[in-house]
């Protein structure tokens, strides 16, 4: 019996395999829609997850972290790990009063990134505000 070799030529050629699309979670309509608009295929966002973490707590800085996770789209542990980087730089501070966590935002702190470091985190806070 003859095998015959592929060539080296040929078998560089071949497009790479594309990842399917996941497929669109059903939301029932009493959760919050997470910020990235399922309907128009969008999918990023001008804001960053830390900045949707942080809007959220400066409107309820006694909100879980499982809330946090449905609105802003990402997991539990994603916010986490961005609560943890938010203290790390002194952004946010957390007290714990009985079993629940509060978060306190250091609003005067300038943003981190040297285009936008002229401005403060309490300007990034009032994107979030509604009028």
């Amino acid at each position: 019996m003859t095998v015959k070799k592929k060539s080296v030529t040929a078998q560089n050629t071949r497009a790479p395999r594309l990842a399917a699309a996941p497929a669109s979670k059903k939301v029932p309509a009493n959760e919050p829609q997470s910020s990235v608009s399922q309907s128009s295929g969008a999918r990023w966002t001008f804001l960053t997850n830390h900045s949707h973490v942080l809007i959220l707590l400066s409107q309820n800085s006694a909100m879980v972290l499982r809330e946090v996770a449905l609105r802003v789209g990402i997991t539990e542990r994603a916010v986490q790990r961005i609560i943890a980087e938010l203290e790390e730089a002194g952004i946010l501070e957390r007290e714990r009063i009985g079993r629940q966590n509060t978060y306190r935002i250091n609003a005067k702190q300038h943003l981190r990134h040297p285009i936008e470091s002229h401005r403060t985190i309490a300007d990034l806070l009032s994107l979030g505000q509604q009028d």
